[in-house]
């Protein structure tokens, strides 16, 4: 059997189920997320986010992607690599464009390279970096892989950087009382004085799911998000048309959590979810009531998973203050590919010492898990 590789520019330049084949359930791989992010224009070469999809093809059937973008910028990336880019132009090279491997703006970890074979993954991880070699861009990035694909990446010359989020998981809860229960005294009151607080401000949510997301939700939770970021001083990376999309067509793996203050809502959180996970993505309030972050955000999403059976709640990235909610942390990690020898060296030393710290911190935050019996 003959094996080829090649690079398409667009998405619809391939059919949806051959592409969602190989991605596998999972919503942010999907042949509709992506579109989505090109042709509205949030994940595209103006922003930035030039898309490139690396195929593997055998015997003309499609066995293998990468959906990889040259990125002219390390923004809505989630993993830190500006000092790198530092080192790079001290020394008057060029650190961008680079070739990266990630779903834009989005952390939480995922398949990357789309294939059903360790040896094939391997294939398309090596394929990427031999691109990556011959347009002479300065290095490869692969951000928040599965555990398969690190294995993959690590094999074929990849350098893997830790990191932490803090995940929920459903040990088998019966409602949100008994997982209540299972946490310690203290962290359980601090739960009940957060929701005590939400209910005498007179909030009450509503969760929305599939059809039951309307224009008016959609576009309160969008005010909602941009709020958000313009506080901040930055305007949002996605746009309303996004979300529309993905109303239009993942409408199923969409829950919007509501907020509402005597009838008229005040706050939104938008989530995804597959079979078996929720994950945390965007949230606003257009006011502040103290409380109100915590409970939109996490409390409802792990409500939501013990009433609808899902396994685990992906709180996002970062954030400690994730623990005393019943968030436990989690190793994540990126892998990376540089040109330069020189370089190459120096950063694996400094990942070397990174992922020594990692350890170290998420050995401590076990210690002060909040759950009655550490999991």
């Amino acid at each position: 059997m003959t094996t080829t590789f090649s690079l398409v520019h667009r998405l619809d330049e391939l059919d949806a189920s051959d592409w969602n084949r190989l991605a596998g359930s999972q919503p942010f791989v999907q042949y509709a997320y992506l579109q989505g992010l090109y042709q509205t224009g949030c994940a595209a070469g103006p922003t930035g986010w030039a898309p490139h999809y690396l195929l593997m093809r055998r015997d003309g059937a499609l066995v293998g992607a990468i959906p990889l973008y040259l990125k002219s910028h390390s923004r809505g990336e989630y993993v830190f690599d500006h000092g790198w880019a530092q080192a790079f132009a001290q020394h008057g090279l060029d650190y961008y464009p680079k070739l990266l491997c990630a779903v834009p703006f989005t952390p939480v970890p995922g398949p990357r390279l789309l294939a059903a074979t360790h040896q094939d993954r391997v294939a398309l991880a090596r394929q990427a970096i031999q691109l990556t070699e011959q347009n002479g861009i300065s290095s490869l990035h692969v951000l928040f892989p599965h555990p398969l694909d690190q294995a993959a990446l690590e094999e074929a010359g990849f350098m893997v950087r830790e990191n932490v989020q803090f995940h929920w998981f459903n040990e088998g809860y019966q409602d949100f009382a008994q997982f209540l229960a299972s946490l310690s005294q203290q962290k359980r009151k601090k739960i009940n004085q957060d929701r005590k607080k939400s209910i005498q401000a007179g909030i009450s949510f509503t969760w929305l799911n599939g059809d039951a997301i309307d224009d008016d939700s959609l576009k309160f939770f969008y005010r909602c998000y941009e709020q958000t970021y313009l506080e901040h001083g930055n305007p949002p990376y996605l746009n309303l048309a996004f979300f529309e999309h993905l109303r239009a067509h993942m409408a199923e793996n969409l829950v919007i959590v509501l907020a509402h203050r005597q009838g008229t809502p005040v706050a939104a959180a938008l989530n995804l979810r597959d079979q078996t996970h929720l994950y945390g993505r965007y949230w606003g309030s257009m006011t502040y009531i103290p409380g109100l972050h915590f409970e939109t955000c996490y409390m409802q999403g792990i409500e939501y998973c013990i009433s609808h059976g899902l396994s685990v709640f992906e709180g996002g990235a970062q954030g400690e203050h994730k623990l005393s909610r019943g968030l436990m942390p989690v190793r994540t990690c990126s892998a990376h590919w540089i040109a330069d020898p020189r370089y190459a060296r120096a950063i694996a030393d400094f990942l070397d010492q990174e992922g020594a710290a990692v350890g170290q911190y998420i050995d401590t935050l076990k210690q002060h898990a909040p759950f009655k019996n550490t999991h």
